[in-house]
């Protein structure tokens, strides 16, 4: 069976996605205050790589972990609704893209796997 990463439909997928999430996050009051301070560049070519990895595809990250990346937004209130509402818009971005249900569950359900390290608990 193809991987995730092959069913999205390999970097171009992947690439595009991330491109409009970080159209949808930054336009979306709930979690764009996170992104004020951030070069939205660099992060939309980390979150490539990342999602990439987990994903099942080439693995080129080489950012941080989950934990020591937010650790800073938890400081500054990041919080299970934030999470939720991130989760909501990477959904929303793959249903644009036309990615089947079956894919964004398994997207996630990655998402959430990783929801506590990104929360610090």
């Amino acid at each position: 069976m193809p991987s995730l990463y092959e069913r999205l439909g390999g970097e171009a997928a992947v690439d595009a996605a991330v491109d409009i999430f970080y159209r949808k996050v930054l336009s979306d009051d709930r979690v764009n205050e996170f992104f004020d301070d951030v070069d939205i560049e660099k992060q939309a070519a980390k979150q490539k790589g990342f999602l990439t990895m987990v994903f099942c595809g080439p693995n080129n990250y080489t950012g941080k972990d989950m934990r020591e990346g937010h650790k800073h937004l938890v400081a500054r209130g990041l919080n299970d609704r934030h999470v939720d509402a991130i989760v909501e818009l990477l959904g929303a971005t793959l249903q644009e893209l036309g990615v089947g249900d079956a894919d964004i569950q398994e997207v996630a359900k990655i998402a959430n796997s990783v929801r506590d390290d990104v929360l610090n608990r």
